[in-house]
């Protein structure tokens, strides 16, 4: 780690000196690219600790920060807090009012910064609930709480010296930033990450990701609230990378193809969007081009690293790759050199094919509590092993506990959470984080998950279920989008399933099959049905789910289904189809 660096701000100011970005940032305005070199990035964020400073902001405040969009001045107000020794608290856009209450409240911000109105009226339908003294925009307008209206408030005034004085006075051991998590098991538990968690993090993964110089570009898309976007993001900033804010979700794909980025951050449930894309594509072709299509996809699938599938399965690899793979990698903007995955578990299948069309997928693990560093495959030196998520990084130590718990330990490890000293305790104990993940570490030292702690379940015959090895084989047809296992103290487990509409829709149309209601369509049911054996072969008689039941509606974020970063929220998921649930066990 360079010893000019120890704390996130030093990050940003070691781009300035060293690799000066015109491109810095870079958003879209009125459908064209626009970019904030890297002196204004820092000039900005001291005009955001000016204004702060003017607002009575001292070290230790808390400001809280909600944007439903990535922007620069998300970056700026970040650096402009963390350089007068204040913390930044992030809160995903999608939570509910009192969601907001609750943690602006518990987190004592002062003043909160919104990305647009809808959100500006939420939290002002809420700011008597908390100890905000203010609410301001991200983006400029014509009001007296817009972006431009608050850097205005510390524009004649001269903190100059203050600024640099305070930022001595920052500590790398010192809170940088209390991180909420999504709250999908109950209350939102504060995680407090040092400045050190961070930068340590960064120079690890830094040193795993075989990355040179400053001549590479990135789209920056998952929510910046999320500690593997925002940890990502300081990772690129220090390596003076050009940042692409996209401009949603929905936009990605063509943000991709425009931007040409080198490398991607992605969690699996838009990875496994981008496949089923691909794949949809593939079955429109007719004739000798859809043979070839998935003639390549199969070959893709038994792809092992490090050609150990021998001299003519390459040879025919390269075939593949010239005719149908090239394709994919255009599609993805024709400069990908790999993807890095975390945030949950990722089918092997899909880092196989992927890998096998020339974009490498590198899985790694990770949480919020460890800032989020933990593990990573890499290429180099026998580093992947596809199926784990690969060796530690340096200087974290990762083992296995009797009851199959990971335990990490190293400087990524939180400092606890906020205003509870009891959870912390049973969190991290002698050193070690406690992560309520269960898995392995084979001969080679990589490390394979298997399940969430807390949700295997037991069956009423005492039976062990593990629903996430379950759920990651079934998800692989093309027919099953999302599927929740279930039969907690019952019988049997059994599934709630949340079939591909849209597949489902062409499969109908080939048959020249209207279908009315997906969910109690006989036919459809039929035909899942049939996945559903073919899948539960893979497991034991016990494990196998005996029953499913279709949910009439798309599971996702916008209705409370998943997490922002697309994983399943289990508890609302069985509250919202409780009826389906009750059809299953007591009919």
């Amino acid at each position: 780690m360079s010893n000019s660096i120890s704390r996130i701000f030093d990050l940003a100011y070691h781009q300035l000196e060293n690799y000066p970005q015109e491109k810095c940032f870079n958003y879209k305005e009125n459908n064209t690219w626009k970019s904030i070199n890297s002196k204004d990035f820092i000039d900005s964020s001291n005009k955001v600790s000016c204004s702060l400073l003017e607002l009575g902001v001292q070290p230790n405040d808390k400001i809280a920060v909600i944007s439903s969009n990535n922007n620069p001045n998300w970056h700026i107000l970040d650096i402009g807090v963390l350089q007068i020794g204040a913390q930044n608290v992030p809160l995903y856009a999608t939570l509910a009012a009192k969601d907001y209450a609750y943690i602006l409240n518990h987190s004592d911000s002062k003043y909160c910064f919104v990305s647009d109105k809808e959100l500006y009226q939420k939290v002002k339908s809420i700011q008597s609930q908390t100890k905000l003294l203010g609410v301001f925009f991200l983006e400029e307008n014509t009001t007296d709480y817009s972006w431009n209206s608050f850097l205005e408030i510390g524009s004649k005034a001269d903190n100059a010296s203050q600024i640099i004085d305070l930022k001595s006075k920052v500590k790398p051991e010192d809170l940088a930033t209390i991180i909420y998590t999504s709250g999908t098991t109950g209350t939102p538990k504060g995680v407090m990450l040092s400045h050190n968690n961070i930068v340590f993090t960064v120079f690890r993964t830094a040193k795993r990701l075989n990355l040179t110089g400053n001549q590479n570009r990135i789209i920056s898309y998952l929510p910046i609230c999320h500690i593997f976007e925002r940890t990502a993001s300081y990772y690129n900033i220090y390596m003076g990378f050009e940042i692409y804010f996209a401009e949603s979700i929905e936009k990605i794909g063509d943000n991709i193809r425009e931007v040409k980025p080198n490398y991607l951050a992605v969690v699996p449930r838009l990875l496994e969007k981008i496949f089923d894309k691909i794949v949809d594509k593939g079955s429109m072709l007719t004739g000798l081009k859809k043979r070839l299509f998935f003639w390549a996809l199969q070959l893709g699938e038994q792809y092992e690293a490090y050609e150990k599938n021998g001299k003519f399965y390459h040879f025919k690899l390269n075939i593949a790759r010239k005719i149908i793979f090239s394709k994919w990698q255009d599609a993805l903007g024709g400069c990908l050199k790999f993807m890095v995955s975390g945030s949950a578990p990722l089918q092997p299948r899909l880092i196989r094919v992927f890998t096998a069309a020339g974009i490498d997928i590198f899985e790694g693990y990770g949480m919020t509590e460890s800032s989020p560093g933990g593990t990573l495959n890499d290429l180099r030196n026998n580093g992947l092993k596809i199926g784990t998520v690969g060796k530690p990084l340096e200087n974290i130590e990762v083992k296995i506990a009797d009851d199959g718990e990971i335990l990490m330990k190293g400087e990524n490890v939180m400092m606890g959470y906020y205003k509870n000293k009891e959870l912390t305790d049973k969190t991290i104990i002698n050193g070690y984080l406690h992560t309520g993940d269960i898995g392995n570490i084979d001969k080679d030292g990589f490390l394979t998950i298997t399940d969430r702690k807390k949700e295997i379940f037991k069956t009423s015959g005492g039976k062990y279920i593990a629903p996430a090895a379950l759920e990651s084989d079934l998800k692989q047809s093309r027919f099953i989008e999302q599927i929740m296992v279930i039969g907690e103290g019952e019988k049997m487990p059994a599934a709630l399933i949340q079939p591909n509409f849209e597949f489902l829709k062409d499969w109908a149309k080939i048959k020249s099959y209207d279908i009315i209601d997906f969910a109690t369509d006989q036919r459809v049911i039929d035909r899942i049905q049939k996945e559903v054996k073919f899948y539960n072969k893979n497991f034991g008689k016990w494990e196998q789910i005996k029953k499913f039941e279709i949910t009439p509606n798309e599971w996702s974020v916008e209705s409370g289904h998943l997490t922002p970063t697309m994983k399943m929220k289990r508890k609302v998921i069985k509250e919202k189809y409780k009826d389906l649930y009750e059809k299953i066990y007591n009919s």
